[in-house]
């Protein structure tokens, strides 16, 4: 995708909002349209918002970085790990995307935040740690040349935290290839604690290439985990996925005051994303309630933007926004 000059100062404008009168959702479709440019023109704009106040907005720069792959990116994103005056969720995206770019140079710089004082941010370094040793393994080397080699383009496109467990690419396998024993054992793994974080990510992913309900079912128990970022990350899968299967788990994690801000923001953009009818009361509802964490207002205010586009019979939202936000 070419954009002109006037347009890229176009969607400048509208990410930066210097002006203060553009809606969080328009602002999120600018940043998702410089996420498809993939220059270090966008890397440069994307990097100014970080100015902005809002977490939420921040949290999906920083996904967008890294998704862009671009080692331009590395120093504004390790100067927001470092900020420890930034919010958690935005620092945890930051290492997170490290680990996509997934340069060798990162990896002292990720282990420095190993001991941090938010689990969140230490456990995202532990796995983009992990992601990016596993990414220059001999493993790891004959995954991208399958991925490469596949005839058919994956269903998911996202560069995610972990590859998926026993080969299973981003395609998913054929329902009937698929043994409830497999999913069972996937589970199995995705519950178990004595396992590495990296580990389990992997069968939450093979979960989500396999995509039945039983599958769904399968990850939905993960829910239960005490790690909010474990849980945040099944609540993205759940986006990517797109299954209505998902939308009782997900409601339920929404109107759980107890859980933590980062996993009920994505719980709302995943069912904005999913959009059957029955979501837009309790998003609406919870858009606007002032006992609403900040972060939780605005996942819904741009998650009806979503469920309107996806109920609009419009092609696509935002270069593919539906399927990706969140992260």
């Amino acid at each position: 995708m070419t954009v002109s000059t006037d347009q890229l100062k176009s969607l400048e404008t509208s990410l930066l909002n210097h002006d203060g009168n553009i809606p969080l959702h328009n602002r999120f479709r600018a940043l998702f349209t410089l996420k498809s440019l993939k220059t270090d023109d966008a890397v440069r704009i994307i990097s100014q918002a970080f100015a902005d106040d809002s977490a939420l907005l921040k949290h999906e720069l920083a996904y967008c970085l890294g998704q862009m792959k671009l080692p331009a990116a590395l120093p504004t994103l390790e100067s927001v790990l470092r900020n420890a005056n930034e919010d958690p969720m935005v620092r945890h995206e930051a290492a997170e995307a490290m680990g996509a770019i997934s340069s060798s140079i990162s990896l002292p710089i990720l282990k420095e935040f190993l001991t941090d004082s938010n689990r969140s941010v230490r456990e995202t370094c532990e796995i983009a740690i992990a992601k990016i040793e596993w990414d220059n393994s001999e493993e790891g080397q004959k995954h991208q040349k399958a991925l490469k080699a596949a005839e058919n383009t994956p269903v998911y496109t996202s560069i995610d935290p972990a590859p998926a467990t026993s080969g299973l690419l981003s395609g998913a396998p054929k329902p009937d290839t698929v043994t409830s024993d497999r999913i069972t054992s996937l589970q199995k793994d995705l519950t178990n604690t004595e396992l590495s974080l990296f580990e389990r990510y992997r069968a939450m992913f093979a979960l989500r290439n396999i995509g039945t309900a039983a599958a769904v079912d399968a990850l939905a128990s993960g829910f239960s985990d005490d790690s909010a970022l474990f849980k945040h990350e099944i609540a993205f899968i759940f986006g990517q996925m797109l299954s209505p299967h998902s939308v009782p788990s997900l409601l339920n994690v929404l109107q759980n005051t107890t859980e933590s801000d980062m996993v009920r923001h994505e719980a709302a953009e995943a069912l904005g994303g999913i959009a059957t009818p029955e979501v837009l009361p309790h998003l609406k509802d919870w858009m606007t309630r002032e006992d609403a964490p900040r972060v939780v207002r605005e996942s819904c205010q741009v998650a009806i933007d979503m469920w309107e586009y996806e109920n609009s019979g419009e092609f696509q939202y935002a270069n593919g926004l539906s399927a990706e936000v969140g992260a």
